[in-house]
């Protein structure tokens, strides 16, 4: 009956999801050629929040635990499994303080309006899975640029999502380079439940009425830790804080 009942929904969802990123094209365009960083990270915040209120048509809901523990200006490296896209839309909402930056597959840098925009002026990098070796220095650059600007990286280790939220096994090379040149950031680990239900008939229809919850574990400073340490304290909160 769910399935039955989102068909129209999903109609309505998908207008206003499509109509908000062709709205912040030329607002993210403007802010950024004209006004700067500054303004460019400000339209990016607000076209996520609006997108965020769109899947409120869905009935989803999002809850955010334990953010208060988020160190403060110094450089971040958010670390968690991934589920949908909606991972990436509520993060860049709920840590809008933080800058995220994204490690994104090369594809999502063109011809997604508004998406595609920020993905290539906004900080994040985009990478050829197909090509380790080009990805090396750019997770690099990203590196050195929170490093430099006290700003945070967004990795998702399992490589792509999982759709049906169990997790997959971490892989370590994105990460180990994040660590190693940013030598002052704090791994800050994240569990996300629930993600993968508002996808779990495909992009058609949308699952209805989720609660999606987003809970920050423990930081890790990077120096304190060898990086086998780090990647298996991270892993292990990241695994443990989702609920199947």
């Amino acid at each position: 009956m769910q399935k039955l009942i989102s068909y129209p929904i999903s109609v309505i969802y998908y207008l206003c999801f499509g109509l908000t990123l062709v709205i912040f094209h030329p607002i993210q365009w403007v802010c950024f050629n004209v006004f700067g960083y500054q303004a460019h990270k400000k339209s990016v915040d607000y076209l996520n929040f609006f997108l965020l209120s769109c899947t409120n048509l869905l009935g989803t809901t999002y809850k955010f635990e334990n953010i208060e523990s988020i160190p403060k200006n110094v450089p971040l490296i958010f670390v968690s499994n991934h589920q949908s896209m909606y991972d990436i839309i509520a993060m860049i909402w709920f840590f809008r303080r933080f800058h995220c930056k994204f490690v994104s597959k090369k594809e999502l840098g063109k011809g997604i309006p508004s998406v595609s925009f920020n993905l290539r002026h906004g900080g994040s990098v985009l990478i050829d899975r197909k090509d380790p070796k080009q990805a090396i220095p750019a997770i690099k650059g990203l590196s050195e640029y929170i490093e430099k600007n006290n700003r945070s990286a967004v990795i998702f280790p399992e490589g792509t999502r999982s759709k049906t939220g169990k997790p997959k096994e971490f892989a370590q090379s994105g990460l180990k380079i994040l660590c190693k040149y940013a030598p002052s950031a704090y791994v800050v680990p994240v569990s996300i439940n629930n993600s993968w239900k508002i996808v779990k008939y495909g992009f058609f229809p949308l699952g209805l009425g989720n609660r999606l919850t987003f809970v920050v574990h423990k930081p890790l400073a990077v120096k304190d830790y060898a990086f086998a340490d780090l990647i298996a304290q991270t892993e292990k909160a990241v695994v443990q804080g989702i609920k199947i």
